[in-house]
C-alpha cells in the first residue's frame, strides 16, 4: 500500500507547505552567503548586525520573525522583509507544483529546481551573478532527471545547444557591441535548463526569456528607469521562463504547432 495515497490531502498539502518554508529559510542561507563564496552549512544562522548566533527558536519561518516584529532579539536591528518573502513564496511554489504534478518524480524534480530558481534570480538581481555552486551541480542533475523525464539524448542535446546558443549569443553582442552583455552564468544556467527539459523545449525557454525581458526592458526606458545602457541582469527571466514551460512546454509547443497548421 501507498502511504500517500492513503494521506488525507489536506495533510499532503500541510507537508508540503511546511517543506517550502524550510527550503525557502535555506534559501535566505544561500542569498547572503553564496556571493561571498561562504558554506551554507556552517557556521549556524547569525545576525548580519550584531553578528551573534540566532537560536532554533528565533529561526522558525514566517513564525519568529512575526514574533520578534522584524527585529533582532539581542540588538533589535531590523530583518529584512526579503525573509518572509522568500519563505512564503517558496512554499507556494512546491503548492502550485504539488496541485499540478502530485506526488510524483516529476514533482520531486520540481522540489529542486524550483528553489534553486528562486536563488538565483534574488542573487542575480541583487549581486548580478549567477553562482557556478548553483549551476556547475545544476548541469549534473539536469542530466540526470532530464534522462529520467525526456532520454539521455535529448537531455544531451539540450543541454549542448541551450549552452551553445547563449554562448555564440554572448559572443556575437561582445564583437558587435565591444563589452560583455551576457554572463557566463547564464550560459551554465540555460545549459542545465537545456539538459532537464530537452532541445525543443530550451528554444521555448530563451524565447520566453528573451520575451519577457523585452517587455521589462521597454517599460524601464519608457518610465526612465533603464537606459540604451542598463544592464538588466537575465537570470530572472531564464527562472521565469523554466518555471513556464516545466509547467506548459508540451502544451505551448503543441498550440503552436496547432496554430501553424491551422493558418495554411
Amino acid at each position: 500500500m501507498n502511504i500517500l495515497t492513503t494521506t488525507p490531502f489536506y495533510l499532503n498539502i500541510i507537508t508540503v507547505l511546511l517543506l517550502g518554508l524550510a527550503l525557502g529559510s535555506f534559501i535566505n542561507v544561500c542569498i547572503h552567503r553564496l556571493p561571498k563564496n561562504e558554506s551554507t552549512i556552517a557556521p549556524r544562522s547569525y545576525c548580519q548586525s550584531c553578528k551573534i548566533k540566532i537560536s532554533a527558536w528565533d529561526n522558525i519561518p514566517i513564525i519568529s520573525y512575526l514574533l520578534l516584529k522584524g527585529k533582532c532579539r539581542e540588538c533589535t536591528a531590523s530583518i529584512s522583509l526579503l525573509y518572509p518573502i522568500v519563505e512564503i513564496s517558496t512554499a507556494l511554489l512546491l503548492l502550485i507544483g504539488f496541485i499540478n504534478f502530485g506526488m510524483t518524480i516529476r514533482f520531486a524534480i520540481f522540489c529542486v529546481i524550483s528553489p534553486a530558481l528562486l536563488t538565483i534570480s534574488i542573487i542575480d538581481i541583487k549581486h548580478k551573478i549567477i553562482p557556478d555552486r548553483i549551476t556547475l551541480p545544476g548541469i549534473i542533475f539536469g542530466l540526470i532527471a532530464g534522462s529520467y523525464l525526456i532520454g539521455l539524448k535529448e537531455s544531451s542535446l539540450g543541454l549542448i545547444f541551450g549552452g551553445g546558443i547563449l554562448l555564440l549569443s554572448s559572443e556575437v553582442y561582445y564583437r558587435v557591441r565591444g563589452h560583455i552583455g551576457m554572463g557566463g552564468g547564464d550560459i551554465k544556467l540555460i545549459a542545465a535548463v537545456g539538459a532537464l527539459l530537452g532541445l525543443k523545449q530550451v528554444f521555448l525557454v530563451i524565447f520566453l526569456s528573451a520575451f519577457m525581458g523585452s517587455i521589462v526592458g521597454l517599460v524601464g526606458l519608457a518610465g526612465k528607469k533603464l537606459n540604451a545602457m542598463s544592464q538588466v541582469p537575465f537570470g530572472p527571466f531564464l527562472a521565469g521562463g523554466t518555471l513556464i514551460v516545466y509547467f506548459s512546454g508540451e502544451s505551448i509547443i503543441n498550440m503552436y504547432i496547432k496554430s501553424m497548421i491551422g493558418s495554411y
